[in-house]
Formats: C-alpha cells, sequence, structure tokens
C-alpha cells in the first residue's frame, strides 16, 4: 500500500470584481505598490468580524481558536511528535487515545472528511459561504506500481465526486505525483533533468517536450556525478507513469475542472514539473489552462524560472497556469544543502521571501491581466493579500475570466479568506480527505514545518477572541 497523507485546508476562494480599471502594460512590484482604499468593492476589510464570520459558527470558531493557540506553541508540538515515535504507540491504548483526541482536534479542524462523501458535505458547507474548495485526495509517496495504480484510482474518483456538486464549488482536483509515479524513479529522473542541466550534450531519450525546469541560479548540488541511463525497468515504470497522469487528465478535461500539481522539496521537484509541463503543453489549451504547475517562491530561483517558464510558454501558445506559495520543506532544504557543503536554496530571511512571492504575484497578475493563463495566489500573509488586491483592482483583472484565485489552507487564516470573498474576489479552500491514520503523518509534519505560520496567526488569533467575546455580549444582552 502506498503512505497516504493529507495535507491541511490550504487554499481560500477569491471573486474577482467586475469593476474595470485599464490595465497598466507597466510592471509595478508588488513589493512596493501602495495599498488604497478607493473602491469599496475591492477593499480587503478585516476589521469587521461579525461580516467577516457572519457565516462561521461558534463551535468552530472555539475549536480554531483553541488548535491556533495550542500549535503556536513550540513544546506542545514537540511533546505531539515524541509521543508518536514512541514504541507503545504503534499499538495499544495510547495509540487509541491519540487517534481519538486527533480525529475530534486537528484532523476536524484541517480535513474535510474520511472519504470523498465526508468530503464532499464540506465542500457543500463552504459553498454556502460562499467559498471554493480544492479536492485534495490524501494520497503520497508511492513505492512500486501496485500502490500508484491504487492511488490513481483515488484520484480519478476525486474528479467524479466534483459531478455531483454545484457548479463552480470546486475550483481544482490537487494530485501529487509522488502518488502516481514511484518515489525511486523520481529520484532517478531528477537526476538524469539536472545532469543534462550540467551537461547539455547528455542525452535523454526518454524526454518529451516540456518548459524549462532550471534556472542559471538552481541548485544543482544533488546530483554528484554522472547517473546511469534508465534501465529498460525504469523505462517501463515511466511510460506506466505518463499513463496514469494522461488518464487523470483526461478525466478533468471531461469533467471541466482543473488538475493541480503540488510542488515536492528540491530532490524530486524537477521530475514533478517535467511531468507537469509536458502535461500542460498537450492539455492546456486556448485561454483555459487544465493542468496548473505550482512555484515555491522562499527558493532563490523561483523568479528566474517563474520568467523562463512563462517565457517559454508564451512562445510556444500554451495557456500556463500557476500557483504560487511560499514552501514548506525549510528545514528538509537546508539540512540537506548543509550536509553537501553547499548553502540552502531558500531566502536568507522571511523579508526576502515576502518580497519573492509578491514580486512573482505582481508579475504573474501583469501576465493574466494581459493575456492567456490563470494564477492562483496562496498566502496567508495579510500584507500580500492586501497588496494583490490593489494589483488586481489595478489592473482589472476581471472575476468572468477565472484569471485569479487566492487560496488558503483549510481551518487556517479564516479571516483572510472570508475578507478576499468578501472584497469580490475567488477563494478557495484546499480540502484534504481521507481515514485519520493515514492524516496523522501528515498533521504532525505540517506542524512541525509550518509552526512559524501558526505563531505568526496571532492576528487571526485575535479576530476570532473578538467575534467570540462580541457572540457573548450579544447573547448576554
Amino acid at each position: 500500500m502506498a503512505f497516504r497523507v493529507l495535507s491541511r485546508r490550504i487554499l481560500n476562494n477569491i471573486h474577482c470584481s467586475t469593476a474595470m480599471k485599464p490595465r497598466n502594460a507597466c510592471h509595478t512590484s508588488l513589493s512596493t505598490a501602495t495599498v488604497s482604499s478607493s473602491s469599496p468593492a475591492m477593499t480587503l476589510n478585516l476589521e469587521d468580524v461579525e461580516q467577516l464570520f457572519g457565516s462561521v459558527s461558534t463551535k468552530q470558531l472555539l475549536r480554531s481558536s483553541a488548535i491556533q493557540h495550542a500549535m503556536a506553541v513550540d513544546s506542545l508540538v514537540d511533546l505531539g511528535i515524541w509521543v508518536t515515535k514512541l514504541k507503545v504507540f504503534e499499538s495499544g491504548m495510547l495509540r487509541d487515545l491519540v487517534m481519538t483526541t486527533m480525529r475530534h482536534t486537528l484532523y476536524a479542524n484541517y480535513c474535510a472528511g474520511e472519504d470523498a462523501a465526508a468530503a464532499g458535505r464540506s465542500i457543500l458547507a463552504l459553498n454556502d459561504t460562499r467559498l471554493r474548495s480544492m479536492l485534495a485526495f490524501g494520497a503520497e509517496d508511492a513505492l512500486d506500481n501496485e500502490d500508484c495504480d491504487e492511488n490513481l484510482q483515488g484520484f480519478l474518483h476525486s474528479v467524479e465526486v466534483t459531478k455531483s456538486l454545484p457548479p463552480s464549488s470546486v475550483s481544482f482536483v490537487i494530485v501529487k505525483i509522488t502518488a502516481i509515479c514511484p518515489m525511486v524513479l523520481l529520484e532517478r529522473l531528477s537526476d538524469l533533468l539536472r545532469w543534462q542541466k550540467k551537461d547539455p550534450s547528455f542525452v535523454l531519450p526518454w524526454k518529451q517536450d516540456s518548459f524549462p525546469i532550471f534556472a542559471e541560479s538552481s541548485p544543482l548540488y544533488h546530483t554528484q556525478k554522472r547517473p546511469e541511463p534508465l534501465t529498460p525497468e525504469e523505462e517501463s515504470d515511466l511510460q506506466l507513469a505518463n499513463q496514469r497522469l494522461l488518464k487523470l487528465c483526461q478525466k478533468c478535461e471531461e469533467v471541466n475542472v482543473p488538475l493541480l500539481v503540488d510542488a515536492e522539496d528540491t530532490t524530486v521537484q524537477p521530475a514533478i514539473d517535467y511531468f507537469t509541463y509536458s502535461s500542460a503543453i498537450m492539455h492546456n489549451k486556448d485561454n483555459k489552462p487544465i493542468v496548473f504547475g505550482t512555484v515555491q517562491t522562499y527558493l532563490k530561483d523561483a523568479k528566474e524560472r517563474l520568467l523562463l517558464t512563462t517565457k517559454a510558454a508564451e512562445k510556444m501558445g500554451v495557456p500556463m497556469g500557476l500557483k504560487l506559495v511560499r514552501g514548506a520543506y525549510m528545514s528538509r532544504e537546508s539540512k540537506l544543502a548543509k550536509s553537501l557543503g553547499f548553502a540552502s536554496p531558500v531566502h536568507s530571511t522571511i523579508q526576502d521571501t515576502h518580497n519573492c512571492f509578491n514580486d512573482c504575484s505582481s508579475f504573474m497578475l501583469e501576465k493574466v491581466a494581459n493575456g492567456p493563463g490563470s494564477v492562483v495566489l496562496a498566502t496567508h500573509n495579510i500584507e500580500s493579500g492586501k497588496l494583490a488586491v490593489e494589483k488586481a483592482h489595478e489592473l482589472g483583472v476581471e472575476r468572468v475570466n477565472q484569471k485569479l484565485e487566492f487560496a488558503q489552507l483549510y481551518g487556517m487564516s479564516e479571516a483572510l479568506s472570508y475578507g478576499l470573498s468578501n472584497a469580490g474576489f475567488q477563494v478557495s479552500k484546499y480540502m484534504p480527505f481521507g481515514p485519520v491514520e493515514m492524516t496523522m503523518p501528515y498533521l504532525i509534519r505540517r506542524a512541525e514545518e509550518n509552526r512559524g505560520v501558526l505563531a505568526a496567526s496571532g492576528f487571526d488569533r485575535q479576530l476570532i477572541r473578538k467575534e467570540l467575546a462580541r457572540r457573548l455580549k450579544a447573547s448576554v444582552f
């Protein structure tokens, strides 16, 4: 069986205003843009808590507040991780107790349900609050072809489920390439692609048309020596992986729902980009991308790669869909680079990461405003949200053309999600689903990797406390 993990609620829906302003072809960085409040329809209002949380139950607010406070405490996160590593946790009463606790706390807050039917009910509830959903079946890290084939059925079923839900309630179906291509093969493909970047004469006979995968500043230290060509068995496995992704893309085309490919760490990301870009060339037609890729802006080479990718797509006449995120593998990236004697590929400061995300957002908003393609801005950062709203208003990015989607994790940044939605943008929540046992390692990993994000959620906690206090006062008086 493949090891299946579910990710948290990642993305909010943003509804773009139909109010239009003349398009401006001159690039203005979001990092230096001035956020104005001249247009009420496009203003991001995060002060009116009654309006922000009007569609959220008191029970949900209480649970969210409690979990956010707990996860912001490093010692509690460390204790939880330590308990799950104990041998006595593998079976018995301790495991049952922890699983039950998880089911009613972290899992209930960050995951959409244990199966597609439960996820569908969560999607309907979100849809009633004018938020959309990114449906994420929680499989990843497949070991062999049997695992991959089984996981593919889960992803195909996810696409099928969207047919029974209200139109546009599901903005994307999410796929992890690590679930439909064995991890060992992804590592091999990434090594071969990196070596070809080092030595352009290195021939890869299996390689299909793709956009540029590396920039001149991209890290290549993962591959220290010339890798051996794929064996006949590996080439057969690659063909099977290509066929699985093809089936999934064709199913998404049939149902008319975009497929968004999640990003991983740089050990396997080159192969993931290769699969994504070759599929985009095949399936993205006219002005409607079916296959979306992901760019992690905490990487130093993110902006350079983004420029190369969009330039190549434009030259080939392929409408490109991209999701911009900051990234979630900082610790892993830094440790690997240090172990090999290289500098981390991650920006040195959090402000550098913010600037990179904002610059990439500004660039993509201008691209989609003046041409084909779409962008998903996945952020929990309030300032990035404000800057993007102002830029979208300046450029007149139209809601009806589905050019822009904002996104946050399910169960996180509720104020930002509802604020963006109230401002007239499309907003989606990243909705992972699957059994608790599968999601637990994922939730622990996310707690560890994102504790900085969670600790920075004080603004959200403050607004939730304010709304809870308002409700208590209203009930008493």
